[in-house]
């Protein structure tokens, strides 16, 4: 849990302060500042089939420090980026690491784990990355509004990935079901690189990632130039932490019991009302009323902090419940790069769709995403998952 936070908030430190760093570094425009971004979680979704097969045929600790190696010198390579081509080249390259390590990590994650607390286990190991998703950013933005350092800020993520690998290193994987790493395939197949078994659940967990992906990256300038709220980002964040934690232990007693298809229902339908007093409460106020507009902003963090703290780990569960023994890295990759294909393209999109009609629009696109996906859950996927479960 250590290491994974270390993992994201490495990440997500640097996240709503990227396409700030690219407008004002090197003038980009909004539709390049979403092509660029988007080249990262484009190389993790096309690394991580691959990644969650190598985890399940090698020995798996072996495979997730050498990825963590890499994913912590990547940082450097930010502070070498002297042009808008080489930080997109070094960007684009970093999304490969991070992609097999969260893979990596989280399978190991799950090999440690006694099978009788695997759900609620997976869990509280979510509430880290969630912990760093929401602390992180308050934390980068709080330091650049102080420092004006994009240079420090690249410095702190490298040296929090360094610390993560050290932690990494002293794990000890001594059980899995009475083995030290998993069994080998016998054959390779596609369901060998995605889980086929559980294909709905990705495609549905796509709808939800589009939703984050637009509004992690885009929150600070929307509310800079829409809102008006030119600090209050991170406060934003750390509003959704707290809706995370109290959703974790709301929601543990309910994992520790099986129920994952709850958990995921009441989950998106608390994001779906987050999402959409982000958006609707502030414009049908006209952004004239203040008071209306904090509502709007500040309200939605904690909804969509608990929304996604319930969402989150049902939906891996349920994944993981789909997939035998010797799968689980490639359930893990399932469902990351369901994910990571709802956030690259709510990064591309969303960025074209506010270069073109503006922020406004791309949020109003970002509550329609989220609603076909919960409208897609209950209509299909809820029995797609019943029907399926083996664990």
């Amino acid at each position: 849990m250590i290491a994974n936070f270390s993992l994201f908030f490495a990440f997500y430190v640097l996240t709503p302060l990227l396409p700030l760093y690219l407008s004002e570094t090197f003038g980009a425009t909004k539709d390049v500042i979403g092509l660029v971004l988007s080249g990262y979680t484009i190389t993790a979704l096309l690394l991580r089939p691959f990644s969650g097969y190598i985890v399940d045929s090698f020995d798996r600790k072996t495979v997730l420090l050498f990825c963590y190696t890499a994913f912590a010198i990547f940082f450097a390579g930010y502070l070498a980026a002297s042009t808008l081509l080489l930080f997109t080249i070094v960007r684009t390259l970093h999304g490969g690491p991070f992609g097999a390590l969260t893979v990596a990590n989280s399978t190991v994650a799950i090999d440690v784990l006694p099978s009788s607390r695997r759900n609620e286990g997976i869990g509280y190991y979510g509430l880290s990355n969630n912990l760093a998703m929401a602390i992180a950013p308050t934390i980068g933005l709080f330091i650049y509004h102080q420092t004006r350092s994009f240079e420090l800020l690249f410095w702190i993520a490298l040296i929090v990935a360094l610390a993560g690998l050290l932690t990494d290193a002293t794990v000890k994987i001594e059980r899995v079901e009475g083995k030290v790493k998993s069994e080998k395939p016998a054959t390779l197949s596609l369901d060998r690189f995605f889980l086929l078994r559980g294909w709905l659940l990705g495609a549905n967990m796509v709808f939800f990632g589009f939703c984050f992906g637009v509004l992690s990256n885009y929150l600070a300038i929307y509310g800079k130039e829409v809102l008006g709220i030119t600090s209050g980002t991170g406060t934003w964040f750390m509003l959704c932490s707290l809706g995370l934690i109290l959703s974790r232990l709301q929601g543990g007693r309910a994992l520790r019991q099986g129920r994952l298809t709850h958990n995921a229902a009441e989950g998106m339908v608390i994001s779906l009302v987050g999402y959409s007093i982000f958006i609707a409460l502030p414009a049908l106020t006209s952004y004239q009323s203040p008071l209306a507009t904090s509502i709007g902003y500040y309200g939605s963090a904690l909804l969509i902090g608990l929304g996604n703290g319930h969402l989150w780990p049902a939906f891996q569960n349920m994944m993981i419940s789909l997939a035998h023994h010797n799968e689980r890295g490639t359930a893990n990759s399932t469902i990351l790069i369901s994910w990571d294909i709802g956030m690259g393209l709510g990064i591309l999109i969303g960025g074209v769709v506010a270069e073109l009609l503006g922020y406004s629009a791309a949020f109003w696109t970002v509550a329609a995403i989220n609603a076909l996906g919960v409208l897609l859950y209950f209509s299909k996927t809820q029995r797609f998952f019943i029907s399926r479960q083996l664990q």
